[in-house]
């Protein structure tokens, strides 16, 4: 069983197609979205799904738009076991709006500190500063979504229990494969962020994360990770039951 712990498919070209062939496919998939009022227009659609479902999010790369998606936010809160895309960007594309991101995400972490949800987070150039807010606010089951940042602080995400989601261009950089290395297999998870990655030049699917496993497979001399990734979501997912 293939588990997509981040995906955006309503930035596909094709949203409906690809969401029906992960259901046909039976693939188990988290769907990000970038603001509330994406959640609000994709809920209807999916909250019937059998393996597909939509998280809530407020990215912080569109921080522009927080002050008037915030009270969406709350108001979506308990419609979903699921948030994300959330967290902090402190990279050049988004040291700008650090202020807002901070304010935003801490309003959200006080949201859902008391609540049982999986939250897939975004923390580029910022890791430090979104593991303390985690930290800070008590927050049980975060992934670290694409985690870029440096090794050492892996040690401690992993103390505090947190996972880390791979996908097909990290395998594939040397700064993402000494991260995996470091990362023990109990907490590894899998995603595509598609559309935002390319496989043999077209967009990634679902799918493709067999070519994720495969590589973890190797790195940790096993032929189980397929399981291995699927007991560790199972274990997030009764966390929040």
């Amino acid at each position: 069983m293939i588990v997509d712990t981040h995906c955006h498919f309503d930035l596909y070209p094709n949203p409906k197609e690809v969401i029906n062939e992960l259901e046909r496919l039976g693939i188990i998939t988290i769907g990000m979205t970038n603001l509330p009022s994406h959640f609000k227009i994709g809920y209807p659609h999916l909250k019937n799904l059998k393996k597909t479902r939509l998280a809530l999010g407020l990215h912080p790369l569109m921080a522009s738009n927080h002050s008037q998606e915030l009270p969406l936010f709350m108001k979506y809160l308990d419609y979903t076991s699921y948030i994300g895309e959330i967290g902090l960007d402190f990279s050049k594309e988004g040291i700008g709006t650090k202020s807002i991101q901070i304010d935003s995400f801490e309003k959200v972490l006080q949201a859902v500190s008391n609540k049982k949800k999986i939250i897939s987070i975004h923390s580029r150039g910022a890791e430090k500063v979104v593991l303390q807010m985690l930290q800070k606010y008590k927050i049980e089951n975060a992934i670290f979504h694409w985690y870029s940042g440096g090794l050492k602080l892996i040690d401690e995400i992993i103390d505090s229990g947190y996972y880390f989601s791979i996908n097909t261009a990290m395998i594939k950089s040397v700064n993402g494969q000494k991260i995996i290395k470091r990362i023990p297999k109990e907490f590894i998870l899998t995603e595509t962020d598609g559309p935002f990655i390319k496989v043999n030049n077209r967009i990634v699917k679902s799918s493709d994360i067999t070519i994720v496993i495969d590589y973890l497979n190797k790195v940790f001399k096993s032929k189980q990770m397929e399981n291995q990734i699927v007991e560790n979501y199972m274990k997030l997912v009764r966390k929040i039951k």
